[in-house]
């Protein structure tokens, strides 16, 4: 299948919303932490999938703000997993030119997780491929509040007027700043919704759900899967399909 995609023609960011791992572990009979244990090989995947590719952004809801009400032994399991996986990927994301970063409120996370975070994240600084950010205690919601804070302190200290605030200006201020806006968003699991995820920089992104698949078993041919659909679509950003094919021809 990866033969089929047209390299001059990727997404340049992809979104993954990485569901059903409690599902997963349910169907096998153990604890919904067991599902999350068995998602690393997934992560590695479509990381590599997309490094391998030339993919520049790869974004994955790892932990919303929501995630936070789940009982307390899965929070804590997850948070464990989170600190061990990261520490056991370092040396494949060196290895694979791979850059780490994060999005969102990272101060709500574990010390470990952030030591352990802010290492990786230091250690990967240089690398210049693929660009893999982990969005902790991030939901979209806070992301557009976040930046409307910060707006308005910048008007009330003068640095800013109302009228200087576009939709430019509010992009700078979110988490994502100067990345690009998401063009094509991956869901596992079964569910048709975006779940709080990159409401702003989704606007205008392709959608893909996977119906039968839940994260464990996510593998590089459904990354392949979803950038071939990708590529068969019309993307109009609101214009018509004719202004589409008529700037195409330029």
């Amino acid at each position: 299948m990866k033969e089929l995609i047209d390299t001059g023609n990727l997404p340049k960011h992809i979104a993954v919303i990485m569901d059903g791992n409690g599902r997963w572990a349910q169907n096998q009979g153990a604890a919904r932490v067991f599902g999350h244990r068995n998602a690393i090989k997934a992560v590695r995947e479509v990381t590599e999938g997309c490094a391998d590719l030339g993919v520049s952004y790869l974004t994955l809801y790892a932990f919303s703000t929501e995630n936070w009400a789940r009982p307390e032994f899965e929070v804590r399991a997850l948070m464990e997993l989170l600190v061990q996986s990261i520490r056991n990927e370092l040396p494949t994301m060196l290895k694979n030119n791979v850059r780490l970063d994060t999005i969102g409120n990272t101060e709500s996370l574990p010390k470990s997780c952030r030591n352990q975070l802010a290492e990786a994240i230091e250690a990967t600084s240089h690398n210049t491929g693929l660009n893999l950010i982990l969005a902790l205690g991030y939901s979209g919601k806070w992301d557009i509040t976040q930046a409307a804070r910060k707006i308005a302190e910048d008007v009330k200290k003068g640095i800013l007027t109302p009228e200087e605030i576009n939709e430019d200006l509010l992009s700078a201020h979110l988490s994502t700043e100067d990345r690009p806006d998401v063009d094509l968003m991956l869901r596992t699991g079964g569910d048709h919704r975006i779940s709080n995820f990159l409401l702003w920089q989704l606007a205008y992104a392709e959608l893909y759900f996977y119906e039968d698949l839940f994260w464990p078993d996510f593998r590089r041919e459904h990354l392949y899967e979803a950038i071939l659909s990708f590529q068969n679509r019309e993307r109009r950003f609101g214009k018509t399909g004719e202004q589409i094919k008529a700037n195409s021809a330029k």
